[in-house]
């Protein structure tokens, strides 16, 4: 039987002592130096401090090899633990997981995702943990590819990819294989927007509707239908004349139940925003004021108070819910025969408006509250036709084409 390989050491004097230097292995397999006070002064004491290291050498060989069969083992525990585990599970049991540290909107687009489509795909293939290959991933965005947009499977794959990274945070897989997956390129989104002559109709028609102001928020400052249910009268300063977006209100499904999340705070840092309170919208303003007391009075006690510092609301003083505009919009487009589009193209109409007024992007961004400029010129820049019209008189300005002939077949 072959010796036992003794770990590597040395003696190194420092201070005038023997101090016992050893390569000790660390739980990622790595060796580094550590040191060990002998105690012997290096005069006179070679041999003794030798021996030591010897058998400092054996003993702590012993002890390596002993951790690395018990990281072994646990290594094997790991890969048995996850053999056990359908992909399907795995998933629905990271959702609980990711729910502490997301929205609760976000966390209801991942179970739309996880348990309706990712977990149903693997659990029909019964695809456990362990044995998942970024083929499996791949064939998975290739079938969803046949039923949904892109868009789609870029969020099936942010859900899958986070996943996997837990379990390898966890210590369940060595490697993330959605990590060698390609995922499907984004396209591009081109919102639908209204024209200021159809913009000008839409407001005819909602004077007078239950969604006549909401349409008009949308519209006129293009806030999203979060900041608009969102909006407090605390937000408007009739003083100085301005409108600060920062209240939001959201809605989303959570185990089958509705769930409406309010928060004091907008979206996002560059959500947070004041704008000017134009004369037209502050009469309108006081109006559904002087309207909401109005019905306050009528209703007595059976108003409803806990909403009265919010702008929009019912005549009994319920909240607006965010899915009230979304089904309420399009019924009023049907019934006054205008052209279909969704409620947040409102917003899209609103950037496209200013863009046909050279209202430059970054003001937009301002407007709009994005929080990067690229967001702002990624979904808008279709529109600036502007732009490019001006680039091309530049161009024709400072290049001179040669002129063309006739081209055609000598005879």
């Amino acid at each position: 039987m072959a010796a036992q390989s003794l770990i590597a050491g040395h003696l190194q004097e420092k201070k005038g002592y023997f101090y016992v230097v050893l390569n000790i292995e660390n739980e990622d397999g790595n060796r580094t130096p550590k040191w060990f006070k002998t105690g012997l002064p290096v005069k006179g004491n070679k041999k003794r401090a030798e021996r030591m290291l010897n058998d400092m050498r054996r003993e702590y060989t012993g002890i390596q090899e002993q951790q690395r069969a018990e990281r072994i083992e646990k290594c094997e525990k790991k890969k048995r633990r996850a053999s056990e585990i359908p992909f399907a599970d795995f998933m629905e049991d990271w959702l609980e997981v990711a729910r502490c540290t997301i929205e609760k909107i976000t966390y209801s687009g991942y179970c739309c995702n996880v348990k309706s489509i990712i977990a149903p795909y693997f659990r029909e293939r019964e695809i456990m943990l362990s044995e998942i290959t970024p083929k499996d991933i791949q064939d998975f965005y290739t079938e969803q590819l046949k039923r949904v947009k892109a868009t789609t499977v870029i969020s099936y794959h942010a859900n899958i990819h986070s996943a996997l990274e837990y379990a390898v945070d966890i210590e369940l897989l060595i490697a993330n294989p959605a990590d060698r997956v390609k995922r499907p390129k984004k396209e591009k989104y081109i919102g639908d927007f209204y024209s200021g002559e159809e913009i000008s109709e839409l407001f005819k028609i909602a004077k007078g509707s239950p969604i006549e102001l909401e349409v008009l928020l949308g519209a006129f400052y293009g806030l999203r239908r979060s900041e608009i249910v969102g909006l407090k009268w605390n937000a408007i300063d009739f003083t100085n004349n301005t409108i600060t977006v920062k209240h939001t209100v959201t809605s989303c499904t959570i185990d089958g139940k509705k769930v409406i999340e309010a928060k004091d705070r907008a979206k996002s840092k560059a959500s947070l925003r004041t704008l000017p309170l134009v004369p037209a919208f502050r009469e309108k303003l006081l109006e559904v004021k002087k309207q909401q007391e109005e019905y306050k009075r009528l209703c007595g006690r059976s108003y409803c108070k806990d909403y009265l510092d919010y702008i929009c609301v019912d005549p009994i003083g319920e909240r607006i819910s965010p899915n009230y505009i979304t089904a309420a919009f399009p019924q009023l487009l049907v019934k006054n025969g205008l052209r279909h589009i969704r409620f947040h193209d409102l917003r899209h109409s609103c950037a496209s408006l200013l863009l046909a007024n050279d209202v430059p992007l970054k003001q937009i961004q301002e407007w709009l509250g994005h929080s990067d400029i690229s967001t702002t010129a990624n979904i808008y820049s279709h529109l600036d036709y502007k732009s490019k019209l001006t680039s091309a008189n530049v161009m024709d300005n400072v290049l001179t084409l040669p002129e063309t002939e006739a081209v055609g077949w000598q005879t």
